[in-house]
């Protein structure tokens, strides 16, 4: 159930930290895990949720809501409602277009004849390339996403047999692009949505690796809505075991793929144990794919697995082993500007576990010259640009200005 569906009885009575206690032990997170996640220590978090310290300044507590999964601060703050997304999440321009796009319903049947299926895939593949191409790659999908979704539906529905089939693993394909569009942004309704029917479309079509990729999908729109790291690995593992990672490697890919997930879901919460156990099996489906694999969409293999095993590090709070795996792993190698970009930000995660400033400072302009949408829509990134603001810190004070600027945050109320 996402995090702002979760209310008391006597909701309005609760303290600050009675509220910030409740949405930690909700995501079965630690108090080391959270202050860890936020700069903090276990016992800061102790003061907070005993009401020994007051509600930290904005962007520190845009951070808490951040690790917390919670969307609108007045969950915590109880005050009136103040969407964290005001702060933390930047609308793009197409979002209504795009919204437009799934949301409006044909319930005409048209009599005019689907695209051809290898046509219709051909585009989807296209822009899986304009997506993890560099540049604005969130304005080069939004043009293509109406009319290619359009185009796939009318298909599913007009299509018989094996190319109905084929239309709806490209449609299952398709949602994933558009949750991707909208992640990090002011919409976790369309993200949910999204998420929802690429899981149907797949089911549909009756495809294990179409229901394997809306699995890996669907474990982030879980983890964002607040659902427990339990149902979160209870789907990747089913939908694992529906593949044959023996036979193909495009099985081995996404086997591996559901792997990872699991791992992020346990490190998430903590559990060093679990999350290092799953990220093994995803690291031995790497190995056995070789070290130039790299899956043509969901770019699994050798590299992504690597710097995935930065966030695990970095949501176990264990900053020097993030920041030593980061210093091994070569992101010029991974096919993908946004992931590139991505896990570039990660590693500024990992550094900032240091407190060391100057290299996060450095690492975000990096990952923004790498893909600028990508870090212009990174929580991670705004929040931390708005905290070093406040910081005042002389030594990175104008590249901070120059990050602030060009990440769109603005200024604290």
């Amino acid at each position: 159930m996402p995090a702002h569906a979760d209310t008391t009885p006597n909701d309005h009575t609760l303290t600050f930290g009675q509220r910030v206690r409740r949405a930690r032990e909700r995501n079965g997170q630690t108090r080391a895990v959270v202050g860890g996640l936020v700069g903090r220590s276990p016992e800061w978090v102790k003061a907070i949720e005993n009401s020994r310290l007051k509600v930290p300044r904005l962007p520190l507590l845009l951070r808490l809501a951040d690790v917390l999964g919670v969307d609108d601060i007045a969950e915590l703050t109880g005050d009136e409602r103040l969407l964290a997304a005001s702060y933390t999440k930047s609308a793009h321009g197409a979002l209504p277009a795009v919204r437009e796009a799934l949301t409006t319903y044909r319930l005409n049947d048209s009599d005019e004849e689907p695209d051809d299926v290898g046509d219709l895939l051909s585009r989807v593949t296209e822009a899986w390339r304009l997506w993890h191409g560099g540049g604005g790659h969130r304005t080069r999908i939004a043009v293509v996403l109406p009319d290619l979704l359009a185009d796939l539906q009318h298909a599913a529905r007009a299509l018989d047999s094996t190319d109905r089939r084929r239309a709806l693993v490209g449609l299952a394909e398709t949602y994933h692009l558009a949750q991707l569009y909208l992640s990090f942004q002011p919409s976790p309704e369309l993200v949910m949505l999204t998420g929802d029917r690429s899981m149907s479309a797949a089911q549909d079509a009756d495809s294990p690796r179409a229901i394997a990729a809306a699995a890996w999908y669907m474990n982030h729109v879980f983890r964002d809505a607040g659902e427990r790291h339990e149902a979160r690995v209870d789907l990747a593992m089913k939908a694992a075991h529906l593949l044959r990672p023996d036979n193909t490697p495009e099985d081995l890919a996404r086997w591996g793929l559901l792997h990872l997930a699991a791992s992020l879901s346990y490190a998430k919460i903590g559990q060093r144990g679990n999350a290092e156990r799953f990220w093994d099996h995803a690291d031995d489906a790497a190995r056995r794919l070789g070290t130039d694999y790299a899956h043509p969409y969901l770019i699994f293999g050798r590299g992504m697995v690597d710097a995935y095993a930065i966030t695990m590090n970095a949501d176990l709070v264990r900053g020097v082993e993030a920041v030593d795996v980061a210093n091994r792993v070569d992101l010029a190698s991974m096919p993908s500007a946004t992931r590139r970009s991505f896990h570039m930000i990660e590693t500024a995660r990992a550094y900032s576990l240091q407190g060391e400033q100057v290299a996060v400072v450095h690492l975000l302009k990096r990952a923004l010259e790498i893909s600028p949408e990508t870090a212009r829509f990174n929580l991670f990134a705004r929040s931390t640009v708005a905290e070093l603001d406040e910081s005042r810190n002389a030594v990175i004070r104008d590249d901070v200005r120059y990050l602030k600027n060009k990440l769109g945050v603005p200024a604290a109320a």
